[in-house]
């Protein structure tokens, strides 16, 4: 099955804000283009407004066959063994949002979510950036109105699940932004996804749930630098669950992918040794708007593009990375086909080949996967 991961980024608020609200001090670049102070690039498709649907839809079959010379006699065809052992599509979607504010959603993002609705995922998960937040004197009720019908709604209603992870636009960590944070709680505490949790005490932050055999881990990772001490022994702990495969997300990630973040990562050098030593499968993250597929050392990653505004370009090169989504499975090998779609409807396999075979250098140096 193919996993895939959503990440959401705007062109404005494509950085990291460490002030209090109403004032935005950028940690990185700043001469990019999509960081202008006038918003993301415009967004023209319609305000969508339906009504947000929470619960889950059940697409699996039936069985009531009965023998009318008897009692009702249940049919046992071995699909609900098949689903168990068949392989677990995840699909990932990352940093979708606009301008400041914005409650609407460009042409792209829906067009990456019809994809995953055509072709659904086991489960989607979502590195982050969803709104565009870390604001203030922002509606952030309806922002996010706007986002559950562009995105949560028409996923669930298909019956894919769909965990998040929370970005800096959504609910920063840095102070100043108590009510951002208390806002997206309650959006997902609303949205808890069809999955089996394992440790739900600080959903919708950092939290852990299996998919049949796999077990996926989210970050609360919003600023820059190391995870807390106490963040960081959660890890250790619910990485120690019982499982044949392990996902980690998150939204910053461990080393820099794109130009003008170099410095907006979480450098965590004692994560990446606890990801490792659980034989953690692949660490996927978001906020760098820019794809790309690597190791570091023994830990496989993947940097996310962003299906909302502000892509950028890898380091090391001078085009934006092409908006995309990631699809990938998980058998009993462990990872298959792990890659990137794009195209306007998302259905072309972004080639390696077009990638950097290395990004950055010294010890923070991510080589490519299939290299």
């Amino acid at each position: 099955m193919n996993v895939l991961f959503l990440s959401l980024l705007a062109c404005t608020p494509d950085r990291l804000v460490t002030a209090a609200p109403g004032t935005v001090e950028p940690t990185g670049d700043t001469t990019d283009s999509d960081d202008a102070e006038t918003g993301a690039d415009a967004d023209t498709s319609p305000a969508d407004t339906s009504t947000v649907d929470t619960s889950a839809t059940d697409t699996g079959p039936t069985d009531t066959a009965t023998n009318d010379s008897g009692p009702a006699d249940t049919a046992d065809t071995g699909a609900e063994d098949t689903a168990d052992t068949a392989p677990l599509q995840v699909a990932v979607i990352s940093d979708l949002n606009g301008s400041y504010g914005s409650t609407t959603y460009g042409s792209e993002v829906h067009a990456a979510v019809a994809a995953l609705v055509a072709d659904p995922p086991d489960i989607v998960l979502v590195t982050g950036d969803m709104v565009a937040g870390q604001q203030s004197g922002l509606d952030y009720p309806a922002m996010w109105r706007g986002f559950h019908s562009a995105v949560t709604t028409p996923l669930t209603d298909a019956g894919i699940p769909v965990a998040v992870t929370p970005g800096n636009h959504d609910a920063s960590g840095y102070s100043g932004f108590a009510a951002e944070r208390d806002e997206y709680a309650r959006q997902w505490d609303a949205r808890v996804p069809a999955v089996t949790m394992v440790d739900a005490t600080n959903y919708p932050f950092r939290y852990a749930f299996t998919v049949r055999d796999t077990l996926f881990v989210s970050l609360d990772a919003t600023t820059i630098g190391p995870l807390s001490s106490s963040q960081r022994a959660w890890v250790d702990d619910v990485l120690a669950t019982p499982a044949a495969h392990r996902i980690v997300f998150a939204h910053v990630p461990i080393h820099a992918f794109t130009v003008g973040r170099e410095t907006e990562i979480l450098d965590d050098d004692a994560l990446e040794d606890i990801l490792v030593s659980h034989g953690v499968d692949l660490f996927v993250s978001g906020h760098h708007h820019g794809y790309y597929p690597g190791r570091h050392g023994e830990l496989r990653v993947v940097s996310m593009a962003c299906t909302g505004s502000g892509s950028r370009a890898l380091i090391g090169t001078s085009a934006t990375s092409p908006k995309s989504i990631l699809r990938f499975t998980l058998d009993t090998t462990g990872i298959a086909d792990l890659d990137a779609y794009g195209g306007s409807r998302f259905t072309s396999p972004v080639a390696r080949s077009t990638l950097p075979t290395r990004l950055g250098s010294g010890a923070g140096a991510v080589t490519r996967d299939d290299l």
